[in-house]
């Protein structure tokens, strides 16, 4: 008994220990995806005339993709991503308003 029970003990530690890894791992992998939306939504607001019917909204998401640019060149991935995601919806929101949606 003594043993099964030492056995499921070490099963839980190496089983949180990889749950841990796998967690952190999210915030150790560069926002490649993120930012490459970003820059697509961007672009694609810019098209639609947000320079023009909604420069407030596209100068905001160009912050926020600065922001995110800047912490990925300190490797803060975490906030990158967060900037990043940020930039991408402020950058719909002036599309949106450019088409006059």
């Amino acid at each position: 008994m003594n043993t099964i029970s030492h056995f499921l003990k070490k099963h839980f530690r190496i089983s949180f220990l990889a749950l841990a890894l796998a967690l952190s791992a999210c915030a150790t992998v560069p926002p490649v995806q993120e930012m490459s939306d970003a820059r697509q939504a961007l672009d694609a607001a810019r098209k639609a005339g947000a320079e023009v019917r909604a420069s407030k909204d596209l100068q905001s998401a160009e912050a926020l993709l600065q922001n995110a640019e800047h912490a990925l060149q300190e490797g803060d991935y975490k906030q990158a991503r967060k900037d990043a995601e940020a930039a991408q919806s402020q950058a719909v929101v002036a599309q949106d308003k450019a088409l006059g949606e």
